[in-house]
């Protein structure tokens, strides 16, 4: 299999679910938010905003407020985690990423997910721990708790993303099918 530094990050990514407390390095923050701000966007449109929440009150709250939502749920792992006291959605991350996007682009959710892959990849390749957080979407129905976040106008959130550096090694990673491809030649 062919290598680089880019493939090397590709294929040792995982989700960190165990974070030291430590604060990511300001320099190596803005690498990562940086490299997610040079994602592909839909008509080059770049809709996107990062809303970097380090405050532990304001982590906890999101928090909170998702693992309520959690018990409604038609899943049941996801009840029976929101009921748990210990489990943090962001799993001690102390650095939390809300990416929102601008109400009206073309294709938002997909440019988030290119940013977001775009962090995800940057970060792994700095040696910090990340989670692409679903989760997140419990507080984000709030209406009101959004409101509250200092998003610019016009502005929705769509994912979060945990930060920091990893409290042990990373996971091993799962075995791959073979890639669903066919070859038009």
């Amino acid at each position: 299999m062919m290598k680089n530094a880019v493939l090397e990050a590709i294929h040792s990514r995982r989700s960190t679910r165990n974070f030291r407390p430590d604060q990511v390095e300001e320099e190596t923050l803005t690498a990562i938010l940086e490299a997610g701000n040079w994602a592909p966007s839909a008509g080059n449109d770049q809709p996107w905003h990062f809303l970097v929440v380090q405050q532990r009150a304001l982590r906890e709250r999101m928090n909170r407020i998702a693992k309520e939502a959690m018990a409604f749920s038609p899943l049941a792992w996801a009840v029976q985690k929101g009921q748990d006291p210990a489990f943090d959605i962001f799993y001690g991350a102390p650095t939390v990423v809300v990416v929102s996007c601008r109400e009206g682009a073309m294709s938002p959710r997909v440019d988030c997910a290119a940013a977001i892959q775009n962090m995800l990849l940057a970060a792994e390749s700095l040696q910090v721990g990340t989670c692409w957080v679903g989760l997140a979407r419990g507080f984000f129905a709030r209406e009101e708790e959004v409101r509250a976040l200092p998003l610019p106008p016009g502005y929705v959130p769509f994912y979060a993303v945990a930060l920091g550096y990893r409290q042990g090694a990373a996971p091993e990673g799962p075995e791959r099918k073979a890639p669903p491809v066919i070859y038009l030649r």
